[in-house]
């Protein structure tokens, strides 16, 4: 998950936070439910219950071995005066706890817990909210899994690619190549431009006074194909210049790669896969 996501509950924005690869829920968004003005109010009267400190601490003994065990007994102790107050940066400062913290900001800050730990903070809320709350939850991270999947097959079908690349160039190695020579008068002020020289045969000046009506650049429009021959070039390239070879060396070599590339994956099924 990343930083900063939001899902909505039963009409409220609930922001989402990932830690040290642990999921947060905010709660002070999840109190709006009970008291949109005084969420800390909300937070700060379950913080002082005997069962919410107790609950704290079994989850902090579960998942962190730097808790104060010694300050959590004091705190629990406390728990049963009727003047006792709690707020979450004391039980942080003084316990070592990570299940739930302050984040300070305009914008995306509030009190975050641990997704065990805001389940049951929302349970005391409302149940129903509860409820609702995992199952928006389970939801975005079913979203975010099969996202997951997905560039996972992404990355397998260009390994293919590669590979068929990697095996093309094996069996023509005894077969001479034609080479394409290109004037050498061409010296580009940055490695960009001549990788997509070598690539689409313009510069990034030349492309866009062709195509004074198109937002962004000329790599914004390049097919698969040509992003894919485009990150081997870019790797080829940086061996290149570490061999010492001026541009103008370097600019005929990456235009042979381009074509004898290209012209190897151009209709590889792999590729299909992935347009």
């Amino acid at each position: 998950m990343k930083k900063d996501k939001k899902i909505e509950v039963k009409g409220l924005k609930i922001s989402l936070f990932q830690k040290n690869q642990y999921d947060y829920i905010c709660i002070t968004d999840i109190a709006k439910y009970k008291n949109s003005k005084e969420t800390s109010l909300v937070i700060a009267h379950w913080l002082r219950t005997g069962y919410t400190i107790e609950f704290l601490g079994i989850w902090e003994q579960l998942h962190n071995p730097v808790f104060n065990t010694t300050e959590f007994g004091s705190i629990k102790n406390q728990s049963i005066s009727n003047s006792f107050i709690l707020t979450t940066n004391q039980w942080v400062s003084k316990t070592n706890a990570i299940g739930i913290f302050s984040k300070a900001g305009r914008y995306g800050g509030g009190t975050f817990a641990h997704k065990d730990i805001a389940f049951e903070f929302a349970s005391w809320i409302s149940p129903e909210f509860k409820l609702y709350l995992i199952k928006e939850f389970q939801r975005l991270k079913e979203a975010e899994n099969q996202n997951l999947s997905l560039g996972w097959d992404v990355k397998r079908e260009l390994a293919k690619v590669n590979y068929k690349i990697h095996t093309d160039a094996i069996k023509q190695n005894l077969i001479p190549l034609k080479i394409d020579q290109i004037p050498e008068k061409f010296v580009y002020a940055s490695e960009g431009d001549l990788l997509n020289k070598a690539l689409f045969n313009v510069t990034a000046k030349e492309w866009r006074e062709q195509n004074p009506k198109k937002e962004g650049n000329i790599r914004d429009y390049a097919t698969i194909e040509q992003l894919v021959v485009l990150s081997n070039l870019e790797s080829m390239n940086a061996e290149f210049i570490n061999q010492g070879m001026e541009p103008k060396e370097r600019l005929p070599r990456l235009n042979q790669i381009a074509i004898y590339q290209m012209t190897s994956i151009l209709g590889h099924p792999a590729l299909k896969k992935l347009q």
